[in-house]
């Protein structure tokens, strides 16, 4: 493993574990993904009070930096994965509004979040969600058998954002959508903060511009690639700044 993967995986893990402690000791709409994972991880606010009404769950079971599953218009008998699920917020979102007949799955390669995820799913009733250990650069589902790709603030803190990419579209079938939130660089960050894995973990270091990331796109196959900037942030005592965007593609 990586150096890169190993501290986001430790990261991850750690993270897991403070949302189980969370989900206990606060279950309310208050005890946040912030409290977990610091004030700047973007996802307070992102879904509505009613979706989590639907699963039993609050935003304490998101890191996300948006909300992917308002980005994919999903319908009844999809199936759809979600790239990097985490604790499962958005695979078990998904999995309601592609019921009957539709199915979410959800990749992640972080033991304690599977853990996680799968006693979320349990909780919210739900039972046509799939929860697989993998990574996203090597998802286990067989070519064209997804209608839809989400994810949420993780392509990001893949070391080649290009193979993700062209994994998302390999498993897609023709016509099939990608649907995601993450963090870009929006003006040159620091080469030394770039270098550094904490950093990198935490959703800063592994950004890339927009221009790399839409040709990242476009050399992997998809069509109209849509990047949407919805928020912006400078670190302070950080040199350049980093955004948050939504960004949808077709598979011809």
């Amino acid at each position: 493993m990586s150096e890169v993967r190993e501290a986001v995986r430790s990261r991850y893990a750690g993270v897991a574990k403070q949302i189980a402690l969370i989900l206990v000791g606060a279950p309310s709409a208050e005890a946040g993904c912030c409290q977990a994972d610091g004030p700047d991880c973007g996802c307070s606010g992102s879904y509505s009070t009613d979706e989590l009404k639907e699963i039993g769950l609050t935003e304490a079971v998101s890191l996300g930096c948006g909300n992917p599953t308002m980005l994919a218009q999903l319908a009844p008998g999809q199936v759809v994965l979600d790239l990097g699920s985490g604790a499962g917020l958005d695979v078990l979102l998904s999995a309601r509004r592609v019921s009957p007949g539709g199915h979410a799955y959800g990749v992640d390669m972080t033991d304690e979040m599977l853990v996680l995820a799968n006693s979320n799913a349990h909780k919210s009733g739900v039972t046509n969600a799939t929860f697989f250990k993998g990574t996203i650069e090597n998802v286990p589902l067989p070519d064209a058998s997804v209608d839809v790709v989400i994810s949420n603030c993780v392509i990001n803190l893949a070391e080649d954002k290009s193979v993700v990419i062209r994994e998302a579209y390999r498993v897609l079938r023709p016509g099939g959508r990608l649907a995601v939130a993450d963090m870009v660089e929006l003006e040159a960050l620091d080469p030394v903060l770039k270098k550094n894995l904490d950093s990198w973990a935490g959703c800063l270091s592994g950004t890339i511009p927009l221009d790399e990331y839409r040709a990242a796109l476009v050399d992997a196959g998809f069509q109209d690639p849509d990047i949407q900037v919805h928020a912006t942030e400078s670190m302070p005592g950080i040199e350049g700044k980093i955004g948050s965007v939504y960004i949808r593609a077709r598979k011809p």
